[in-house]
């Protein structure tokens, strides 16, 4: 099972929005779905509560997570992934606690919205700094641009994130479909299937896909012991030695 926090210091990014869009986009590519929502506004909880009579055509699992249960959270995940969950995704709250700490410990990747201002891109760099120091992957996700081609403001935004750190793609537009598709208990790929941001959406979780897939690969790779190392050298060395590798005389 794979897990994704979105954080953000700051409300409004759309964190809820994305987190419940992209949830339904990998679903709808087979991924077995829980989301737990740890903001207490629950916002992702009544968006769950809708979907359950929205006739959705893709499965969520959508659980609140209180405060006092975060002691118990990697207890929680391991009872997810022997549920058979194969992606796990977080909402989190819109204001600093020591709680995000925790959240991010236990995501794969960390995904930072924040909308092209100041304002946000000033709460996501600090953000970005307390996933830098729980050592998590994490990747900005730029959101709410304006709906125009090569918009000034999101290409500055843009510009100024890469700076800092991973820009998630594609940069997501300010489109009234994310908003329709919450109320309505759906994520957006449901809610208008051939609109621009069900496009939006499905290109953000190929690429978050790519990033859990290449994060899997590197804990797969094993680290050579440095026995091995040496042993290696060794046999390399023996055979540069061989008689039929030598240089012939003249």
């Amino acid at each position: 099972m794979r897990t994704i926090a979105f954080l953000t210091q700051k409300g409004g990014a759309g964190k809820t929005t994305l987190a419940a869009s992209l949830a339904v986009a990998a679903a709808a590519t087979g991924e077995r779905v829980v989301a737990l929502d740890f903001d207490p506004q629950a916002s992702l909880a009544r968006w769950g509560k809708r979907r359950e009579s929205a006739n959705a055509r893709h499965i969520v699992v959508v659980e609140p997570l209180e405060y006092d249960r975060l002691p118990r959270l990697g207890m929680m995940i391991e009872r997810l992934r022997a549920a058979g969950f194969t992606l796990l995704v977080f909402d989190t709250p819109g204001a600093h606690t020591g709680a995000l700490g925790l959240v991010a410990e236990c995501a794969d990747l960390c995904l930072l919205p924040a909308r092209p201002t100041l304002l946000d891109l000033e709460a996501t760099a600090a953000t970005f700094a307390a996933v830098q120091a729980a050592k998590r992957r994490a990747a900005f996700v730029l959101n709410q641009c304006p709906p125009i081609p090569r918009s000034s403001r999101a290409s500055e935004a843009a510009k100024d994130l890469t700076q800092l750190g991973v820009l998630a793609e594609p940069m997501l537009s300010a489109r009234i479909d994310y908003q329709d598709a919450i109320a309505a208990g759906l994520g957006v790929t449901e809610h208008a299937q051939d609109g621009r941001a069900a496009q939006e959406i499905e290109a953000l979780w190929r690429w978050v896909l790519a990033q859990l897939n290449a994060i899997e690969s590197e804990r797969q790779t094993p680290a050579q012991p440095a026995q091995q190392v040496s042993a290696l050298k060794e046999r390399l060395a023996g055979i540069a030695r061989a008689p039929h590798l030598r240089p012939t005389p003249g």
